[in-house]
């Protein structure tokens, strides 16, 4: 009796081979052009520039600030 049982090494084998198709699949292979991750989550793009806001310290002092 051995201290570890064959099914021990098939599910770690198993776990090793699925876990490289996972890492290829996302992290695309050398073969492709694109990864399955680029194709899947759309790229980030930057937000538009907020409107410019007039320049409000050319506004006349109002008369309660005249006081």
């Amino acid at each position: 009796m051995g201290l570890f049982k064959p099914d021990l090494y098939r599910a770690v084998g198993l776990g090793f081979v699925l876990g490289c198709a996972a890492l290829v699949a996302v992290m695309g292979s050398p073969f492709s052009h694109k990864s399955l991750a680029e194709q899947v989550i759309p790229s980030a793009t930057a937000a538009t520039a907020a409107p410019a806001l007039p320049d409000q310290t050319l506004v006349a002092p109002s008369q309660d600030a005249a006081r």
